[in-house]
């Protein structure tokens, strides 16, 4: 039966929009037969049977043949990879990754932000149905590659029965095994019909990445004036005597430790130590001497410290009620105090390395600085500041000096032509101790510092300022970088609970 224009145009859309999205490319779709049944063929003019009886063979041999080619559809794209969209799982549960329709696009793991992928090419090998995704890690430029093979794959640890098997290759990561299946629940609702809303849709803000998230109770900061302020909820006090610094909160918000300069001693200064009780609204000093960096221990029973011995810093650990009892606990250099690991392990460095120091005193772990600031990027200095993550020891939050050096002023536009000479511009960056991942996350504008976890690990509280200017801004975001927002005039912003 001879097609209309308009049905012919109809087939031609339909097979546009079967090659954009989860049919397969023709290239998977089985070879059709060329030939015909003798019940199949029709001379061109015939109609069905049911509207004609058959004719003849003599006389359908008389009838003029028909030239004119049928009208074809428009082009079709035809599809290098399969299918609409992928979601790939690891055999271990602990990441997964999507494909969508230009290929690989995040890779999310189990305690990590997630990584933005720029997809590459789509190879598939010979004949069979197996493909190789290429991709690049967004931030760091690592490559990424992902094999499928349409070969039957079971979850181990649920016995889910997926139609791909799968394996994910990152270079900085590592490689990893996993399945595959059809995501179509996870592709984007089409909708062709206009909104109200689509004027303005190029001015509203990006929906946020992060949504359960738990905003902090109870912190404290140190105002553009130098007074040190304790905030539980709403309710904001000032700190009463000397402008205080350093400030590490309890959990509960109730106590706060923090040190002042202090006269006399054998250098003509020295600090003190006090703590500052939001019950009685008052402060009460702990330690004088050469010391400085307190922070509590994660059941706040006891409070580390860096004292001096007049040659080099040291840990020292005290009894937050019996302050006279306070020991020595690690003999080694440490020029910073990054606070407590765990119940039983305090952080600290030098320049060479970071150190997990034991209570014994012993280390327990390092991290070589060469490898934690890179080469020509970052310095080493004691006003540098490391922070591990609440939930995931592996990952580490990291403050320093942005290396004013050409290779490090092309990654970071702050340093170049804004008096890199003569003012340091600081940053902060993510940092993975097993692959040796490094993320920078600080605005590129700015020169950031002083950047903490909140307790759930989902977003970063930091202090910047133009590098031009001594004005310090406290500024939060997300763990991955985004929704960056403004939180208050200050410094040093510290987070309880």
């Amino acid at each position: 039966m001879r097609q209309s224009p308009l049905a012919r145009f109809l087939l031609g859309v339909s097979a546009a929009l079967c090659s954009a999205s989860s049919c397969p490319s023709r290239a998977q779709q089985p070879p059709q037969p060329q030939q015909q049944t003798p019940s199949q063929q029709r001379p061109p003019t015939q109609q069905a049977p049911s509207q004609q009886p058959a004719q003849p063979a003599a006389q359908s041999t008389t009838q003029p043949a028909q030239t004119k080619k049928p009208a074809t559809g428009p082009a079709t794209t035809q599809s290098t990879h399969y299918p609409i969209l992928l979601l790939v799982q690891g055999n271990d549960q602990s990441w997964n990754l999507r494909i969508g329709l230009r290929g690989p696009e995040r890779l999310d793991r189990t305690g990590y932000p997630p990584i933005p992928l720029e997809p590459a090419e789509v190879v598939r090998e010979g004949t069979t149905d197996s493909w190789t995704y290429h991709a690049k890690d967004a931030q760091t430029g690592a490559a990424v590659s992902v094999h499928i093979t349409r070969e039957p794959c079971s979850d181990s640890a649920t016995g889910t029965k997926f139609a791909f098997t799968a394996s994910r290759e990152h270079a900085q990561i590592g490689s990893a095994p996993g399945c595959a299946r059809v995501a179509t629940e996870l592709f984007p609702k089409i909708n062709n019909q206009p909104t109200d809303d689509d004027a303005g849709a190029k001015d509203k803000p990006a929906p946020p990445t992060v949504t359960h998230f738990k905003p902090p109770v109870y912190v404290a900061y140190i105002h553009g004036t130098g007074k040190l302020i304790v905030k539980r909820g709403t309710a904001a006090r000032t700190v009463p005597g000397k402008a205080g610094y350093q400030p590490a909160l309890s959990r509960d918000g109730k106590r706060l430790l923090y040190t002042t300069d202090e006269k006399g001693g054998e250098n003509g200064s020295e600090r003190a130590i006090s703590v500052y009780d939001w019950a009685t609204g008052k402060s009460s000093e702990l330690l004088r001497g050469s010391v400085q960096q307190p922070f509590w221990s994660p059941d706040e029973t006891r409070v580390a410290f860096l004292k001096s011995d007049g040659s080099k810093w040291e840990v020292w650990t005290m009894p937050q009620d019996a302050p006279e009892k306070a020991a020595l606990l690690y003999p080694g250099e440490a020029l910073q105090l990054d606070g407590w690991a765990d119940a039983q392990t305090i952080l600290a460095g030098d320049l060479e390395t970071l150190s997990w120091v034991g209570e014994d005193g012993t280390v327990k772990q390092s991290v070589p600085s060469a490898d934690l600031y890179g080469k020509e990027q970052f310095s080493l200095s004691s006003a540098n500041t490391v922070r591990v993550h609440p939930l995931n020891p592996d990952l580490l939050l990291v403050s320093a000096e942005l290396l004013p050096a050409p290779a490090a002023a092309a990654k970071n536009p702050a340093v170049a032509g804004k008096d890199a000479a003569t003012q340091p511009v600081q940053a902060f960056f993510l940092f993975e101790i097993q692959s040796k991942r490094r993320v920078l996350l600080s605005p590129a504008s700015l020169s950031c510092s002083f950047a903490e976890w909140s307790r759930d690990g989902l977003q970063i509280f930091f202090t910047c300022h133009e590098p031009s200017s001594t004005a310090m801004t406290i500024y939060k975001m997300f763990w991955d970088g985004t929704s960056q927002l403004k939180v208050q005039d200050g410094y040093g912003l510290v987070i309880g609970q």
